[in-house]
């Protein structure tokens, strides 16, 4: 086999190993409290009253990251501010929101048919707004920002492309008992190393990645998203996997993907902990101070974003427009909500639901 080199096409690239390989000691033991702090997740998730809150928060955060790190950046004023209407928004903005729409693309197709390279096309699409292919045009690079040289160029060749894809999906569902956050670890850097579209991979990749998961069964629920980690440990994350490429150092990058998704189901969990806390004193307070604030719909919708439409607790609350602006009017005037008017709407903001959703999370220590 042809040695690897950064300025040649990949075309060599084997199929993942198996389970001698890549369970080693270390990895088996992070597997454990990766695993254990994922079910702590996936239980919390369920058991809170209104899911809603965190299917409709989290993945727009984890759009956010992960657009920042191909340099896609916008804000959470920005994104929950046109969430339900785009009109007027930016360019990063918008191609934002379509990274949360391709989530829910991923989500329904992995749950009707699968993960497979058919899901990754649908996604793919969805992201760039387009019809995407499997790259065909040659000369792809991949360059090192830091040198301005090549640091790796995937395989190269429509079918060739579609080979190495099909070995992902064999190893993505092959019955072999490896431990599915492994296979998951694995099976990201295999689909960015294949690289097969022309633009969209590590996008379209890191939604696969929590599908993966889905299929496998721990998780009930699309709420567990690594871009954050990636982006504080950004230089980990692409030397990790280019040393995967240039020295089968498996073992490296799938502890470091474990540490990511201990670290981020605690961070969850600890969110969904501050979220629940402050919807129950939240809720106490409206109740004292407006009529609307005795009405659970009313309530959950406050709590499904942080920007509130007069028009959306209308629709769902059943209640005139007059009853839900005096009902948002009330919980402003006594700081519970800020108005926010942009052109002739007014958004009504919950400042310490979104403090929670946005707020920093433990530090990061760097991989060895």
């Amino acid at each position: 086999m042809t040695a690897w080199q950064p300025d040649t096409p990949y075309n060599q690239l084997p199929p993942p190993p198996g389970t001698e390989v890549l369970e080693t000691r270390a990895v088996l033991k992070a597997a454990i409290a990766a695993n254990t702090a994922l079910a702590k997740l996936d239980q919390a998730v369920v058991s809170i009253p209104n899911p809603t809150v965190l299917i409709n928060s989290i993945p727009l955060l984890e759009a956010q990251a992960s657009s920042e790190i191909e340099n896609i950046v916008t804000t959470t004023d920005e994104l929950f501010r046109h969430l339900d209407d785009d009109a007027g928004a930016d360019p990063a903005t918008r191609e934002t929101l379509r990274y949360r729409t391709a989530l829910k693309v991923a989500f329904d197709r992995t749950i009707e048919r699968g993960l497979t390279t058919a899901t990754a096309i649908d996604v793919c699409s969805t992201i760039k707004d387009r019809e995407m292919q499997i790259r065909a045009i040659p000369d792809t690079r991949i360059g090192n920002p830091a040198t301005g040289g090549v640091k790796y160029s995937p395989p190269e060749g429509r079918a060739l492309i579609e080979e190495k894809l099909s070995e992902w999906e064999r190893f993505v569902h092959a019955d072999d008992g490896m431990d599915p956050l492994v296979r998951m670890a694995v099976a990201h850097y295999q689909f960015e190393a294949i690289h097969p579209f022309a633009d969209g991979n590590g996008r379209t990749g890191r939604i696969l990645n929590v599908m993966l998961l889905i299929e496998a069964g721990l998780l009930r629920m699309p709420v567990l998203y690594l871009s954050r980690h990636i982006i504080d440990t950004k230089n980990d994350y692409y030397r990790l996997l280019l040393a995967v490429t240039s020295e089968a150092d498996w073992e490296s990058w799938v502890l470091y993907v474990l540490a990511g998704i201990e670290r981020t189901s605690n961070d969850t969990l600890r969110k969904i902990e501050a979220i629940r806390t402050l919807q129950e004193d939240f809720n106490h307070r409206a109740r004292a101070v407006s009529k609307g604030g005795a009405n659970s719909e009313f309530q959950s919708v406050l709590f499904e974003q942080p920007y509130c439409r007069i028009n959306t607790v209308v629709s769902r609350c059943g209640v005139s427009r007059p009853t839900a602006t005096s009902w948002l009017n009330a919980l402003a005037k006594e700081g519970l909500l800020q108005e926010n008017k942009v052109g002739r709407d007014r958004l009504f903001i919950n400042r310490e639901f979104l403090r929670i959703l946005v707020r920093p999370e433990a530090p990061q220590v760097r991989a060895e």
